[in-house]
């Protein structure tokens, strides 16, 4: 009796084994041919047999549960975490064949859904599928460099800082080496997406002189943009050390000086802001930005005539750079308040008087000196109407009723203005000026 009862469980567990191959197998070859329901029927059925699968059939199981979760046209995140997690569990390496085969299926997958998020600047959503795609494959490290990138287009500094430290840490470059050969047909260069179809080319006479190219580092980039997010989190000096690592790889990256630059003047290091820009303008001598930037910082320091060259030099480059025409004529009024205070402290003597309508003419060149800029800002900027109202003042100071309201009413239309701002008409009347 004792020996039956052994025997009998042996059978059982034979039609046990039995079924779990059957179902396997069935689930396979309904794949193969791409009946996708009958093999999701199979692996559900295999399911309630699996603690009786030895280790093979387990990650058999798991690799068919991978790939019919990324079946359909539009798999959800939901769909693609099971599918990663299943295929996570695939281990046994007499399935290492078919495990790199549904590998690459599910790296283009994860990397096409990026993609796709990225050109629908839903870049948080991209993160998690590049972050998935570095996640099964540590080895390429560029998957997690698109993560950060991501991530920081997102907003979430404090992930994409993780991120870029983690890829500081290996020294990450992202220097990809690339392969090129001339086609002798059509004398034109050609890449090659490995070094061996480039040398079968060679060998076969149908191009010749090979050559090897590398990319552009990344790494300067990754410091950079280290040291922004630094800078947004307020951490100034590890954004200004982060900044001085990244420009020894790339010291004439103008971004990286003006963004060194801007964290100086945050800081309060005029002095350094404006060395940075000025070297940058050594780089870049036609970047209008750069050249209103110094005559701001050459206003602050009271550096009048230098401020006016820089503004005009922005000016130059860019025609309708508004706000350097706003500040040369906010620096002409600015000495408004001296002669006013001087005014306002003289006697009643004759020389006094004398004094008096020398200081209100002085005034009046002044008025006469910052029109043009202001009518040229109008010209730009018709809803500028802050400076349609020192228009408005100007001319009502020095007698010119007509001048004043048209400046005194903005018009629907703005202005037509002259090449020179020199004719300015209104084009018809109707908003107010606002106080």
């Amino acid at each position: 009796m004792k020996k039956q009862l052994v025997f009998g469980l042996f059978l059982c567990y034979l039609c046990t084994v039995t079924a779990q191959k059957k179902e396997l197998r069935s689930a396979n070859k309904e794949m193969v041919k791409e009946n996708y329901e009958k093999a999701a029927l199979a692996v559900e059925a295999a399911e309630s047999l699996f603690d009786s699968m030895d280790d093979k059939q387990k990650s058999e199981f798991y690799l068919l549960k991978s790939k019919l979760f990324l079946i359909g046209e539009n798999v959800s995140s939901e769909a693609t975490e099971k599918s990663i997690e299943a295929f996570e569990k695939v281990n046994a390496p007499s399935l290492s064949l078919a495990k790199d085969a549904h590998y690459i299926t599910l790296i283009n997958h994860l990397l096409d859904k990026g993609s796709a998020l990225v050109e629908k600047s839903n870049f948080s959503e991209a993160t998690g599928y590049f972050s998935s795609a570095y996640r099964i494959s540590k080895k390429d490290t560029i998957y997690l460099y698109y993560a950060a990138s991501t991530s920081v287009n997102a907003g979430n500094y404090e992930q994409s800082l993780s991120m870029y430290e983690n890829l500081r840490s290996m020294g990450y470059t992202g220097v990809e080496k690339s392969y090129f050969a001339l086609n002798k047909l059509t004398g034109m260069e050609e890449s090659f997406d490995n070094k061996l179809l480039r040398d079968a080319s060679i060998k076969a006479k149908t191009h010749t002189n090979p050559t090897e190219k590398n990319s552009k580092s990344k790494y300067p980039e990754i410091i950079k943009n280290m040291a922004l997010i630094y800078n947004q989190m307020g951490e100034t000096e590890k954004a200004l050390q982060a900044m001085r690592e990244a420009r020894v790889e790339n010291p004439d990256d103008l971004n990286l000086i003006l963004t060194e630059a801007n964290v100086h003047y945050s800081m309060g290091n005029i002095e350094k802001f404006k060395s940075l820009l000025e070297y940058a303008t050594t780089l870049d001598s036609e970047n209008p930005e750069l050249q209103y930037n110094l005559g701001v910082i050459a206003a602050e320091a009271n550096d009048v005539e230098n401020a006016k060259k820089y503004y005009n030099r922005a000016i130059e480059l860019n025609p309708k750079y508004v706000n350097a025409y706003i500040n040369l004529a906010a620096l002409i009024l600015a000495k408004e308040e001296s002669i006013i205070s001087e005014m306002n402290n003289l006697g009643n003597s004759a020389a006094d008087d004398r004094r008096y309508d020398f200081l209100r003419s002085k005034r009046k060149d002044l008025y006469f000196e910052a029109i043009p800029y202001l009518e040229k800002t109008i010209c730009i900027d018709s809803s500028n109407y802050q400076a349609a109202k020192t228009l408005s003042n100007i001319y009502s100071a020095i007698g010119d009723d007509v001048n004043a309201k048209k400046y005194r009413e903005i018009p629907d239309g703005g202005y037509n203005c002259d090449s020179n701002a020199s004719i300015i008409t209104p084009v018809p009347s109707g908003k107010k000026v606002k106080n």
